[in-house]
């Protein structure tokens, strides 16, 4: 047997035990000490399983609702419709692109706008999570807000390829990422036993936003065009994220340190870090291609573009229940164990619904479930993370999960695209690529919940 000593990540431990020893008082920094206090006592690891001590992680710090964490609960609501709300609309501009404005360019090259917003959106919190973690959330939330918005204006002066690209993918998700990456870490300091509940509250705000804006931005574009239509979008999250800025905030107060690059992936290092990573990385492979090419596989089947436009809302209006209710049966039977058991479901619901689907009917029972399934692979993600880190460290460890996975959004939908145009238009080969990647990051979370309890155990993990 092997022993190490490490702290014990915060979270990692069964939400439901109560701690039987005093708390242990970090004195090395002069801040206060307002989150779960850690443990210094061993940890044990035997045959490649962390065994952790039973009780030593203090919740107490933890509010767990009440007027002050509702009201950040709320706040983050609406960053979230602005921000991965919009990102959940990509298949709107995709179809515009491709039909109009840059109809000139393949699909392949036009989706490398809509995935490069998705790979900068989740890459720049590394950034967003070091200063939060160091500064709080104040000026990330401001200087995002500004940036988003700023952004927004951009998008609808852009006529070339180029422009479209510099605002769509880079200026926007920049501000989006940095409004996005604080409003998390700030809602983790508020809830700890019920934190995924409150994050698929949270994340329901972006099944609002995917409902709401699909059916908006092409009924506006149709009004009074595609540049007014993205500036009353731009106005109306400039409304939202000002809502945010007013009620958003971090429960504990930074710790301002040097920044040390050796930082960003030592906590990657470790195996129950790094599988749930690379379990998150290939959800997000797979993950964005029905919402990216739904709409334009029922056009080519010959669904009614009345109907077409109505997809997205759908697939968003059932994931609102999908984020909440995984989200309660997780804090309950354990944040892996749900995780596992959705992934292993939406990869089924790809291969066993999507590709046989050759009419209207079908399309619709698809969207909807997996609207329903995918909802919570988002929701519940985060909090993976979180369950396995210090909350002092919060915005670094989740800020680089979120680096990693971002080169599955980057990729994605590119390889399917180029799938597509290979098979001359065939959505076949793209349809086993999304079902295949999803089903398979069940197994590696599996192997993150191995590294924690070991096999065929029934905890709560």
């Amino acid at each position: 047997m092997e022993k190490t000593t490490t702290p014990h990540p915060a979270g990692s431990a069964s939400d439901n035990q109560q701690p039987t020893r005093p708390e242990h008082r970090d004195t090395s920094s002069s801040g206060p000490r307002l989150g779960p206090v850690i443990d210094p006592e061993p940890t044990t690891i035997e045959h490649g399983v962390t065994t952790l001590p039973e009780t030593n992680i203090s919740t107490d710090g933890f509010p767990e609702g009440g007027k002050d964490a509702w009201i950040v609960l709320f706040g983050t609501w609406c960053v979230l419709f602005c921000t991965f709300g919009l990102g959940n609309s990509i298949g709107v501009f995709q179809t515009y692109y491709v039909n109009d404005a840059l109809r000139q360019y393949s699909s392949s090259t036009v989706s490398w706008i809509t995935s490069f917003m998705q790979w900068t959106l989740n890459f720049m919190p590394i950034v967003w999570g070091f200063a939060f973690d160091k500064y709080g959330p104040r000026w990330i939330l401001f200087g995002g807000t500004i940036t988003y918005v700023f952004g927004m204006m951009m998008v609808s002066l852009s006529r070339e390829y180029y422009q479209f690209f510099l605002a769509q993918s880079i200026v926007c998700p920049i501000g989006a990422s940095a409004v996005t990456s604080a409003s998390m870490s700030c809602l983790v300091t508020w809830f700890h036993r019920r934190r995924a509940t409150a994050f698929g509250v949270m994340m329901s705000g972006s099944s609002f936003g995917g409902i709401v804006l699909p059916i908006m931005i092409p009924k506006m574009i149709d009004t009074v065009g595609f540049p007014w239509a993205m500036r009353a979008v731009g106005f109306m999250f400039l409304f939202l994220l000002t809502i945010a800025n007013c009620t958003v905030r971090s429960r504990l107060k930074p710790e301002k340190r040097p920044v040390d690059m050796k930082e960003y992936f030592d906590g990657i290092r470790e195996p129950t870090m790094m599988s749930t990573v690379f379990g998150l990385f290939l959800v997000f492979w797979g993950l964005f291609l029905p919402y990216n090419f739904v709409i334009l596989q029922a056009r080519a089947q010959g669904m009614d573009s009345e109907l077409v436009i109505y997809l997205l809302p759908i697939m968003h209006a059932v994931g609102i229940i999908g984020r909440v209710v995984p989200g309660l049966l997780a804090d309950k039977i354990g944040r892996y164990n749900i995780m596992i058991i959705i992934a292993t479901l939406t990869g089924i619901a790809c291969l066993a619904l999507w590709i046989p689907i050759k009419n209207d009917a079908g399309i619709l029972v698809f969207t909807a479930a997996f609207g329903f399934l995918s909802s919570g692979l988002t929701s519940i993600g985060p909090t993976l993370v979180a369950q396995i880190s210090d909350i002092r460290e919060i915005g670094a460890r989740t800020g680089t999960a979120f680096a990693f996975q971002s080169f599955g959004a980057l990729t994605g939908s590119p390889i399917a695209s180029a799938i597509v145009d290979a098979r001359g238009g065939d959505y076949l080969g793209l349809q086993l690529f999304c079902g295949f990647s999803i089903f398979a990051s069940a197994g590696v979370f599996a192997s993150a919940r191995y590294f924690q309890v070991g096999w065929f155990k029934l905890k709560k993990v």
